[in-house]
């Protein structure tokens, strides 16, 4: 009797192991799942349009939560959706704000409600105004966003992105976490 005893608390220790095991894995699959759906994401940098901030490969965290506390500012790098593709990402730089007025004059010079907009992010002069030849006025739930490498990007200077809407702002870009010699915050 005394080994069938033995034999029981063996069988009882081992499936009480492999349950807390497998609690132990559904919460950290709930964790993550929470983590990722709620609080980041992680995404991939796709070509030269960010350049000399971000570059084609490099893996980022985004911060989705930020934003459910207050609002973007100028020139947080933001993740928002592209409208003619699915699954389609941009990542560009938050230029002009709501209720602004963007303009981009033939020399390239940004302007933000008639003053000059001192920045440092442009990676060359401005080419091609596009949209912004012309005075731009944002909605109250409207931002201009443009790529640091200026004249590589595809922006709200053209249609097919246009002004962007808070709504459809993803979040903003926290962290590098590859390739590992650039990890860090973005700025």
């Amino acid at each position: 009797m005394k080994r069938n005893r033995n034999e029981q608390k063996t069988t009882g220790g081992i499936l009480r192991e492999i349950l807390n095991f497998l609690i132990y894995l559904i919460l950290i699959l709930l964790l993550t799942y929470v983590l990722l759906r709620y609080v980041g994401q992680r995404t991939r940098v796709i070509g030269a349009s960010m350049e000399d901030t971000l570059y084609d490969g490099d893996n980022l965290i985004v911060d989705k939560l930020t934003y459910e506390l207050k609002n973007p500012e100028r020139f947080d790098i933001i993740v928002f959706p592209y409208q003619y593709k699915d699954h389609v990402y941009y990542v560009k730089r938050i230029i002009g704000l709501p209720g602004e007025t963007v303009q981009i004059m033939p020399n390239g010079t940004i302007f933000i409600n008639g003053q000059e907009l001192e920045e440092s992010y442009g990676r060359d002069v401005i080419e091609e105004p596009g949209l912004a030849a012309r005075p731009i006025t944002l909605g109250e739930d409207e931002y201009f966003v443009m790529g640091d490498n200026r004249n590589y990007s595809n922006d709200s200077r053209q249609a097919d992105v246009g002004n962007i809407r808070r709504e459809d702002i993803v979040g903003r870009v926290w962290l590098r976490i590859y390739p590992f010699d650039s990890f860090g915050t973005v700025q």
